[in-house]
């Protein structure tokens, strides 16, 4: 599925897919594809040696993959940001960005990257916790793109405000 930018795409993006499968009820694999000049943007890098063992705040603030995860909308859902250099975060809302709280008690998202100078592959093993393992599901799929100017870019499936906003329900495009 392809992510369109929320206004004028950077020059250096060319296109931002991102695939989906559900293996089993309490697991998704994603595999997001950023093609484009990759030294025009900047990537977060792996730290030398361990990745902390629990989440971290703020990815969002720079190239960062993202998942929203809902049962119904409007409604409770998930919050997980993937970022390439291995960390993540992942929160719980009890409506839209209403009653923010850390996910706890899951199983650390698996994130791998690959990439070549025009292409970035992030894929990503994302445990689902108790409900949400047993439903189907609405699935917001976006993506945040920093540029080498420190200029943030806002990918989804669709965007539906007059302004990036990937917590509205109206725009969680994909049901698994």
């Amino acid at each position: 599925m392809a992510l369109r930018p929320f206004a004028a795409a950077p020059t250096a993006v060319r296109a931002i897919s991102v695939r989906v499968a559900r293996p089993t009820p309490a697991q998704l694999l994603l595999d997001y594809e950023l093609r484009g000049d990759l030294a025009q943007l900047r990537i977060p890098e792996s730290p030398p040696g361990a990745l902390p063992d629990g989440p971290t705040e703020g990815l969002w603030r720079h190239t960062c993959m993202e998942l929203f995860v809902s049962q119904t909308t409007p409604g409770p859902y998930l919050e997980y940001n993937l970022a390439p250099c291995g960390r993540w975060a992942a929160y719980r809302f009890s409506g839209y960005r209403a009653a923010m709280a850390s996910l706890t008690g899951i199983r650390p998202p698996r994130i791998e990257l690959r990439s070549q100078a025009d292409q970035l592959l992030l894929s990503a093993d994302v445990a689902l916790p108790a409900p949400f393992a047993a439903a189907d599901l609405h699935l917001g799929l976006t993506a945040v793109v920093e540029d080498a100017q420190g200029l943030l870019s806002y990918w989804a499936l669709s965007h539906t405000g007059d302004r990036p906003d990937f917590h509205r329900a109206d725009s969680f495009g994909v049901e698994i």
